[in-house]
């Protein structure tokens, strides 16, 4: 658990792609730094897994088989903001290629599922949440978002 009452977990990752200590730290300082400004305070639990269990929780939950890079699963209550999980062989695959750190790219699959978690969405053509991940991305220093390359990539 962090000091912000979240927490991040790791699953079965591949050793290659498996965090070192320090990244581990500066990614629980992330999971603490998003619970307090972006989930105004509401814990959230993250787990960093491999390809196979992100694929098997999009196909029990959502009926979609593939792995993807990040997952969220809001809470039901209001005291908690709910669970993400991020594919680190997704994310590492993602980093090569955008051009940037693994650790960089595991922090915008957390932010990224963070705002799903507040109730923002992108599916449906809103822009509210293209607005806070910018935004966001850019307070925290943050390579391009996934909205944005997504957007980038369509047109």
């Amino acid at each position: 658990m962090t000091s912000s009452g979240s927490t991040l977990l790791f699953g079965a990752i591949p050793r290659q792609l498996k965090p070192a200590p320090g990244e581990k730290r500066a990614l629980a300082e992330f999971v603490d730094l998003l619970c307090e400004r972006v989930g105004g305070a509401r814990p959230f639990v993250c787990l960093l897994a491999g390809d196979a269990h992100l694929r098997r929780l999009n196909s029990d939950f959502l009926g979609h088989d593939y792995a993807a890079d990040v997952l969220s699963f809001p809470a039901s209550s209001s005291d908690d903001l709910g669970e993400i999980a991020i594919s680190m062989e997704r994310a590492a695959a993602q980093a090569a290629d955008f051009g940037h750190s693994c650790l960089d790219e595991v922090r915008i699959l957390m932010l990224h599922g963070v705002l799903h978690l507040t109730g923002l969405d992108h599916e449906n053509g809103n822009t509210s949440m293209a607005r806070a991940e910018n935004h966001w991305r850019a307070e925290f220093n943050l390579p391009e978002t996934l909205i944005a390359r997504a957007r980038k990539g369509a047109a």
